[in-house]
């Protein structure tokens, strides 16, 4: 089994390269899903996030206001780190749990997306890893009319995350997403070729060794 990160800034597109993967047949653990399952109603994760920020990051239904949190936290750095040392610990333990399970099956190829994958310094854990990227103001037209967001929000999230032009000298394969979805989809069928590669490679040297 290789594990391959797949990230990008906001708006980059690495959801539908994720899901254009996942049509080819790879795994796909999607970090932000497991974000939600992390916070849910009486985790200690959402205890916490009450604890620093009060009830009012809450819906009526006592589940977490993401939209209401994300004005917060987007808006100081300070906070959003305060918010990420919260929630990733268990991230981590449901990823760690999604990715066993895969090996058991005996998966061949695992698609980990997180979108801070650099920004947490977890590089090495991948056997490679693969950037979505876009322009920024693209992204930033993406985020305000597909997304419906402000644009001050939209700027916040963008600024508050490392610029890609340093990930792209430490990414493995670079998807340029800026044209059409055809042109993405042609893309996706490249780096997929080249994943099923790797991941024979990878089983052949097991036998051996």
């Amino acid at each position: 089994m290789i594990r391959i990160g797949l990230t990008g800034n906001i708006a980059s597109g690495k959801s539908e390269v994720a899901r254009m993967l996942a049509d080819r047949g790879a795994t796909v653990i999607d970090a932000d899903l497991l974000a939600r399952e992390a916070v849910q109603p009486e985790t200690q994760a959402l205890k916490d996030i009450i604890k620093r920020w009060g009830k009012d990051v809450l819906k009526k239904d006592g589940s977490l206001d993401r939209a209401a949190l994300r004005q917060i936290v987007f808006a100081d750095q300070s906070e959003l780190d305060a918010l990420n040392r919260i929630v990733h610990p268990g991230v981590t333990r449901l990823r760690d749990r999604e990715i066993a399970q895969a090996r058991e099956r005996g998966d061949p190829i695992v698609i980990c997306v997180i979108p801070l994958l650099f920004e947490r310094n977890i590089v090495d854990e991948f056997d490679a890893i693969v950037l979505v990227d876009a322009p920024r103001p693209l992204r930033l037209e993406r985020m305000v009319a597909t997304r419906g967001m402000e644009a001050t929000d939209a700027m916040n999230m963008i600024a508050s995350q490392m610029p890609a032009e340093l990930k792209r000298a430490r990414a493995d394969y670079v998807i340029e997403n800026n044209g059409s979805l055809q042109d993405l989809e042609r893309d996706v069928d490249a780096l997929w070729s080249s994943l099923q590669r790797n991941a024979v490679e990878t089983e052949s040297e097991a036998r051996v060794s």
